[in-house]
């Protein structure tokens, strides 16, 4: 641009920050956190009070939380399981039941026959069904019960015969 006198001018470009109208001034602030009122003391004791309750059920909760999917997913897989039966199932079944309540039946007196006998003629007309799986069943269970025999075996023997040391101190010469 031209000034008055026919010199030419030159400008130098202003940065952003440079001009009045976008500067801001340094605010030296510091936050003050307000005393807290009565409403928030009142609040603040509660929490503390619930607080143990509250973990005892959140924990408790986690606790329960997989057995009940676990138990869900079972009786999903049970409804669809039984909306589309393999065949033969429902006559299987009644058999099954059926040996149950003739078990009852057969059963008067003690207490210990009416859970024997339901249980041992269901379990008999099953494994007729079901060969594959009550073999593999009894195979378990068989292991298990082996393995309970043993340990019982093992605890008696300790109760019954308990390692005596004699008077100097040295174990006793073990009886062969």
């Amino acid at each position: 641009e031209m000034s008055g006198n026919g010199k030419k001018e030159t400008t130098t470009p202003l940065h952003l920050d440079e001009l009045s109208l976008y500067t801001a001034p340094q605010q030296k602030s510091r936050y003050v956190e307000p005393e807290a009122g009565q409403l928030e003391q009142s609040v603040a004791t509660l929490r503390n009070v619930v607080e143990p309750y509250t973990t005892w059920c959140q924990g408790t909760y986690n606790k329960i939380k997989p057995k009940v999917q676990s138990f869900v997913q079972r009786g999903s897989d049970t409804y669809d399981y039984l909306k589309n039966p393999p065949k033969d199932f429902y006559p299987r079944a009644g058999v099954i039941g059926f040996t149950g309540v003739l078990g009852v039946l057969l059963a008067r007196g003690s207490r210990i026959k009416k859970l024997i006998y339901p249980a041992a003629l269901m379990t008999v007309s099953t494994s007729l069904y079901y060969p594959e799986q009550a073999a593999a069943i009894a195979k378990s269970s068989g292991d298990s019960v082996y393995d309970r025999a043993v340990q019982s075996y093992a605890a008696l023997e300790k109760m019954l015969n308990p390692q005596r040391k004699t008077e100097n101190g040295t174990d006793p010469v073990p009886k062969p």
